[in-house]
């Protein structure tokens, strides 16, 4: 078993503990995005590398936010909310502003495999998290545009496993998305 297998074993848990909003997505997650900084290292995709990194940040920070306050079976941040209008302009300048400043940087200062798709899905991931971490249901809409193109990347970079991983990670976004909408 190679470690791709085991990063693709603790992505299939983690995301199927976040769609059920279950605590343990986070120390599942930092075992995850732990391995995944060298996958990605190894194979050049040195945006997805350092959103790794950030993934892992990212990992106590969440636990942090679904632990707070009063505990309801693993369900202590309270209800599930969308963006407003305004939110959705600053995702989509985010995302266009992340992708154009990183993957120019990539492009021009590394040896990138991936320089402008690696840095799209970067924007997109970074931004997807942050509205995770605080139950936005527009989280899963960014993540299911994310994984279509991680998908074609990894495929690209013969991290088949992982592709196969990103297919099965984009069905449980949509269904992510259709159980938290249940609760909006």
């Amino acid at each position: 078993m190679t470690l791709e297998h085991v990063a693709v074993a603790c992505g299939l848990a983690n995301i199927y503990l976040t769609v059920r909003q279950n605590i343990w997505c986070w120390p599942v997650g930092v075992v995850m995005v732990s391995l995944y900084i060298y996958i990605f290292f190894n194979a050049k995709l040195y945006s997805d590398t350092g959103l790794q990194v950030f993934f892992l940040v990212m990992q106590f920070y969440g636990w942090y936010e679904w632990t707070r306050g009063p505990v309801e079976h693993a369900r202590s941040l309270s209800a599930v909310t969308r963006l407003a209008r305004r939110g959705w302009i600053l995702t989509t300048a985010g995302v266009a502003a992340g992708t154009a400043v990183l993957g120019g940087v990539m492009r021009h200062f590394t040896d990138a495999a991936l320089p402008y798709p690696d840095a799209f899905t970067t924007s997109l991931s970074v931004i997807a998290q942050f509205q995770l971490t605080r139950k936005i249901l527009d989280n899963w809409t960014l993540w299911i545009v994310a994984d279509i193109v991680y998908i074609a990347g990894y495929a690209v970079k013969t991290l088949y496993w992982t592709a196969g991983l990103y297919v099965v990670f984009l069905i449980l976004c949509v269904q992510g998305y259709r159980e938290w909408r249940a609760e909006t």
